[in-house]
């Protein structure tokens, strides 16, 4: 069928948008695009956020309505979303990191858990949120180290903090859409699972890019703990694309499409760090790598999604190569940082450079 971007366009064209965690590396790519097909965006934000300052570079907080509150404070976001009247509802706030969950398990589990709750209440109660499409994880399935993909309906677990609180929050969203959205309210409620993403902007510590990255600007060399750990890798946009497609047929039709859908990668996606790191210094020109020392030579078992509901049915499908995604990725970094690029237009021109390349497909 191909999606026509046209219609994509259409369909944003002046809907009041809410991005909860809209100052993050995902929500600031998501708020351009919405901005891009002429949507009203309305952002909350929480200050102590490592990639606030994409969300800044990009001058976002002058180009949608803004509030920074904690994503838990019920008073605040209820009265944020009376004021805005979203019809739509992107839910990405979270306390996104694995390790930080182990610092922090109680405050993981309460952002994660709380804000899904938040946000489902409000959902529940004002009847202008038509659909809401709530971002949790790759990492809410039972990680049983199967060699086939993960499929939506496997069952759901973590044995970490920030795990357990992904996949609490998907049995929350499954039971207030039971009990409250089926039949009795017309409301799309589904949740969608992504893995590791990349894309320019992203400052993230312990990250690979971000912290590759800042070694090529100080002419470092890049330095790789476990150079033959491989990640199933994907460009941030292909998920976004996803949640955008999602939210738009669960808008016309919640009944069909409120579910949990699975937004991963192709096939072929697996790479080792020390593969991703070649590929970032080739195109940015120069860089060289350095190893440690005593290198273990251990796979750890990845986790991957099996994506065949989601191009059945949202007709969605990932389209850039590791490879592809990795060069879009550096190239950012390379106009931003060394080409003194306006840091909106490089993403704009990334995001229409993707649309033209997917007719949105």
């Amino acid at each position: 069928t191909g999606f026509n971007m046209e219609k994509m366009n259409n369909f944003y064209k002046n809907k009041k948008i809410l991005v909860t965690g809209a100052t993050g590396f995902k929500g600031s790519w998501l708020c351009c695009w919405l901005l891009h097909m002429g949507a009203k965006v309305y952002g909350t934000g929480y200050s102590p956020n490592q990639n606030k300052n994409l969300f800044y570079q990009l001058k976002l907080n002058k180009k949608i309505r803004l509030g920074i509150f904690d994503i838990r404070d019920k008073k605040r976001l209820d009265k944020f979303i009376l004021k805005s009247k979203p019809s739509i509802i992107f839910h990405l706030a979270a306390q996104p990191l694995i390790i930080e969950s182990y610092l922090k398990p109680h405050k993981t589990i309460d952002v994660n858990v709380g804000g899904t709750l938040n946000i489902l209440e409000a959902s529940k109660n004002y009847a202008f949120v038509k659909s809401v499409v709530m971002i949790t994880s790759d990492k809410c399935y039972e990680n049983v180290g199967k060699l086939t993909r993960y499929k939506e309906d496997d069952v759901l677990g973590g044995i970490d903090p920030y795990s357990a609180s992904k996949s609490s929050s998907e049995l929350i969203i499954r039971a207030y859409r039971e009990s409250f959205f089926k039949d009795k309210r017309k409301c799309g409620i589904s949740s969608a699972r992504a893995g590791n993403v990349i894309g320019g902007g992203d400052w993230s510590a312990n990250r690979l890019i971000p912290d590759g990255i800042r070694s090529l600007l100080k002419g470092k060399s890049i330095y790789l703990r476990n150079p033959n750990f491989n990640r199933p890798w994907q460009h941030v946009l292909e998920p976004l694309r996803g949640y955008l497609i999602l939210a738009k047929k669960q808008f016309i039709n919640p009944k069909k499409f409120s579910d949990a859908w699975n937004f991963g990668t192709k096939n072929n996606s697996i790479k080792s760090v020390k593969e991703i790191v070649e590929y970032m210094i080739s195109f940015w020109g120069n860089g060289k790598i350095k190893y440690n020392k005593k290198v273990k030579y251990y796979e750890q078992k990845n986790l991957q999604l099996d994506i065949k509901k989601a191009k059945r049915y949202l007709d969605w499908y990932p389209t850039y190569s590791v490879k592809n995604g990795v060069k879009i990725t550096t190239e950012w970094y390379k106009d931003v940082f060394k080409n003194k690029k306006d840091p909106f237009k490089v993403t704009i021109n990334q995001i229409l450079e993707y649309m033209n390349e997917n007719n949105w497909r």
